[in-house]
């Protein structure tokens, strides 16, 4: 059966035959609540995983445990491939929410390379797309400032939440991270997060509340970033 995932329109078509292989590498589908740790640092889990639905963030910590949130990832997401090349996992995964995952076994991603290699270009077009972000977030935490780091993550949290039909008419998202999730992913202090997140909003360009993130001005908001649109082009999905 294919993934419900794909009616959302903004992944790419596959053939029924691929269908039929990626159902059949699925070895299972897990619920877990939030916080849950999904790959643990130093691990060498043989899995990697596809998010479902719900929300996650890749992470490090330091051995005093002060954490850098590396990237947030949303339903459609591709992860755990890194570990499969390393001697245990160089960075966590946590549910940020309630998530599901697909489950596949990585003693079979050589079967996947060699039955349907568009799959396999697939996943190096995902991991590709992943260093991209990352390249992008050390932008963002090396040369912008507080508030343009904000900004950007804003911006770019809506753009990933659009991709997958999250976001409604009045351009408003379930936004689940708290004030320390920002902070550690922007490496600001919790006070000048608070401090940012409330600046932006008595500029009119936001609001919060009840964990419900609207953006009552995106293009003042892209403008103060200096943030690149890129046009929501359809994406493989494992």
């Amino acid at each position: 059966m294919a993934c419900p995932l794909r009616k959302c329109g903004n992944f790419l078509p596959v053939d029924d035959a691929v269908l039929a292989f990626i159902d059949d590498f699925r070895s299972e589908t897990q619920m877990l609540p939030a916080g849950e740790t999904l790959i643990r640092e130093q691990s060498k889990a043989q899995r990697v995983f596809t998010l479902f639905s719900g929300w996650a963030f890749r992470y490090k910590t330091l051995s005093d445990g002060r954490r850098q949130i590396l990237n947030f990832m949303l339903p459609g997401d591709f992860f755990g491939l890194q570990q499969q090349f390393t001697d245990g996992a160089t960075y966590g995964v946590e549910a940020l929410t309630e998530v599901a995952v697909c489950v596949f076994p990585a003693a079979r991603l050589w079967d996947l390379y060699r039955a349907h290699p568009q799959l396999g270009y697939d996943v190096t077009w995902l991991s590709a797309r992943e260093e991209q972000m990352l390249d992008e977030n050390l932008l963002t935490t090396g040369r912008r400032s507080a508030i343009e780091r904000v900004a950007v993550l804003l911006i770019h949290l809506f753009k990933r939440a659009q991709r997958v039909n999250l976001v409604d008419a009045d351009n408003g998202f379930a936004f689940p991270l708290t004030q320390q999730h920002v902070a550690d992913a922007l490496g600001l202090s919790l006070v000048h997060t608070n401090r940012t997140l409330r600046r932006l909003q008595q500029l009119g360009l936001h609001e919060l509340a009840d964990g419900r993130m609207v953006l009552r001005n995106a293009k003042a908001l892209k403008q103060l970033a200096d943030y690149v649109d890129h046009p929501l082009n359809a994406v493989p999905l494992i």
